[in-house]
């Protein structure tokens, strides 16, 4: 069957490869067995053979050194890229010419004309590219989802991100590739890009941004801390605040909400805690703020399963992606002008031209 230009995959489960075993892979194994009576893991490749020995690989996983073994041995349906960011044009273009789907990680690419090659690729070869965007599946964005959808804001006046977490020397020694432009990108890049994404997904298009970066405390070749001013057509304005150097530990990564009839902060250390929920209003399911909150220690929280969820019901014909590869440029858009301005010393406008 085929829904649009896809391949629709019914009467089986979804034949799943991952490449790049590192911290983010783990989630993605959860998830996959989590869900396995609608996907089949078939392989898991890292060119670092002391990866593929994790324990949270099951053991009956065939390994593979490279992809294009993975891809022709396994046969996978849907690859999932956590490998380093900066090879993940690379490999989905590769992937997508073996027929197969691909579900990237954060950020998409480090550079923009990856990211558009990477859309062009799997246009081109009829599959689908899902971009991975966890945290839009936390309960409490979508509550606050809802919220500015049914307007109970009025008009947004203002928007701010904290995202103050801590990445000691020894993680960017962990590999060579922590830390560098080519692989890797900085603390917006990397830490704060599912935090970029909310900018867009939940207040609307972005007219300019004007950023500065330095790189304080840590041997990298990118920035350990940056802010970023914002503004949106919408005229709201805003700011981002990122650093890996909090002491001693990940302290807070929260969003602030400012409208003519609402105010919302969603704090803890990943956007995990509604704290101030105030409308002018009152709607059914504000008694259900505070079950929305969940405690966390992982900065990645717990959408995985979820995401995963959507991309199943995409593939079985049955949904729309929630993120896609179009929808994913847009935040690699804001990161990438983010760069831009902190290079140049000056604001940015969006659209970039390409």
């Amino acid at each position: 069957m085929i829904a649009g230009n896809h391949k629709v995959i019914i009467d089986r489960p979804v034949r799943i490869g991952v490449v790049g075993c590192g911290r983010i892979s783990r989630n993605h194994f959860r998830a996959i067995a989590e869900l396995s009576e609608d996907l089949e893991l078939v392989g898991a490749c890292d060119s670092e053979p002391s990866r593929l020995d994790q324990d949270f690989i099951p053991n009956d996983t065939p390994r593979f050194g490279r992809l294009d073994e993975m891809l022709g041995s396994a046969r996978p349906d849907l690859v999932a890229v956590c490998s380093p960011s900066g090879i993940h044009a690379r490999q989905t273009i590769e992937i997508a010419r073996s027929d197969a789907h691909v579900l990237t990680e954060k950020p998409m690419a480090t550079r923009w004309q990856d990211g558009l090659r990477m859309v062009d690729a799997c246009d081109e070869a009829g599959v689908r590219l899902f971009v991975v965007k966890q945290n839009r599946f936390n309960a409490t964005l979508q509550l606050l989802r809802r919220a500015i959808e049914e307007q109970r804001f009025g008009r947004i006046h203002m928007a701010n991100v904290n995202v103050f977490w801590t990445r000691p020397q020894e993680y960017y020694d962990t590999d060579a590739w922590r830390g560098t432009w080519e692989l890797d990108g900085g603390a917006f890049m990397n830490q704060a890009s599912h935090y970029i994404d909310l900018l867009d997904w939940l207040i609307g298009p972005i007219d300019r941004v004007h950023a500065m970066t330095a790189t304080l405390a840590r041997n990298i070749e990118v920035e350990d801390t940056g802010v970023m001013n914002v503004r949106w057509r919408s005229g709201a304005l805003g700011s981002v605040a990122v650093t890996m150097l909090t002491y001693p530990k990940n302290l807070e990564g929260s969003l602030t909400i400012l409208g003519e009839k609402g105010t919302v902060r969603i704090g803890g250390v990943a956007v995990n805690e509604i704290q101030t929920w105030e409308f002018e209003d009152d709607r059914d399911y504000d008694a259900d703020v505070r079950n929305a909150n969940y405690e966390t220690t992982s900065v990645y929280g717990y959408g995985h399963p979820r995401y995963y969820r959507n991309v199943i019901e995409v593939l079985r014909g049955r949904s729309e992606p929630e993120t896609d590869g179009r929808e994913g440029l847009k935040s690699l858009e804001i990161l990438i002008a983010a760069y831009l301005s902190a290079r140049d010393g000056q604001a940015v406008s969006l659209p970039l031209v390409y």
